[in-house]
């Protein structure tokens, strides 16, 4: 527990550095581009990137490295533990100046989770994990919402989506909402402010393993799509899709997810 506790330490800072970093960026003006799919990137992303992978890969060097802004190596696989980053997390919200994006750092060990930090700069709010050892938003417990009804469930999902005809079992009415970071939208149904969060398509490790870890410690339960747990640090790292909902919740979305067919 002492060695976790020193991992918290290390990436809890590592993210407030990167969160302040971030900011002075886009204070002094930043560069965009836009990535092979689409999605843009910034030179802040990247100065934010260096940081981070300077600060931890300094204090542990033997753990692996994954990085959205750092080109993969399969180096990783090998390690015991490795840092799972994603320097800004939400980058459209951070262009817009808008509150929803954050800076997910994650200790896997083995294929699992054991250390996470989500800290949300302009929202002032930090979330934080280890394995056995509970869940906390700004220093204080959080815990999963004890919702057991889908009816009226506030859910982070696209509407649009939700809402489309050919689910095999329709959905009740539930309130929708939108936030851009995903490993945020996870910290928020781990603190119970929501009671799921829905992704049907792909995610990419350093948007969910924080989350994992974080939502999972505060009593949520994670999968993908048709109830399968995740492992990460695999050679594809990529995760199905996302439920992350209150555990009595769980099912209940299960039953309408998992006859879709998406790519495993």
């Amino acid at each position: 527990m002492m060695d976790l506790t020193a991992d918290l330490d290390l990436i809890r800072a590592a993210a407030i550095a990167a969160g302040e970093l971030a900011l002075a960026e886009r204070e002094k003006g930043i560069k965009i581009w836009s990535k092979s799919g689409g999605s843009p990137v910034t030179s802040a992303d990247l100065a934010v990137d260096a940081l981070l992978k300077e600060m931890l890969l300094t204090a542990r060097p033997d753990y692996g490295w994954l990085s959205e802004e750092t080109a993969d190596s399969s180096d990783r696989l090998a390690k015991e533990r490795i840092f799972i980053v994603d320097p800004i997390d939400g980058t459209r919200a951070f262009l817009k100046n808008a509150a929803w994006w954050c800076v997910p750092i994650c200790v896997v060990e083995n294929g699992l989770p054991v250390a996470a930090v989500i800290h949300a700069p302009q929202l002032d709010e930090t979330y934080v994990a280890t394995a056995g050892g509970g869940a906390r938003r700004n220093g204080k417990v959080i815990a999963a919402a004890d919702t057991e009804s889908l009816d009226d469930a506030s859910v982070l999902a696209d509407a649009q989506l939700m809402e489309r005809p050919e689910w095999p079992e329709p959905w009740p009415a539930m309130r929708y909402e939108k936030r851009n970071a995903l490993a945020y939208r996870m910290a928020l149904v781990a603190a119970g402010a929501f009671d799921a969060a829905i992704a049907m398509g792909p995610k990419w490790d350093w948007d969910v393993a924080a989350g994992w870890l974080i939502a999972t410690e505060a009593g949520a339960r994670v999968s993908d799509h048709k109830g399968r747990p995740w492992l990460f640090n695999r050679p594809d790292p990529r995760q199905a899709s996302l439920v992350c909902s209150a555990p009595a919740l769980h099912p209940l979305i299960i039953r309408r997810t998992a006859p879709i067919p998406l790519a495993s």
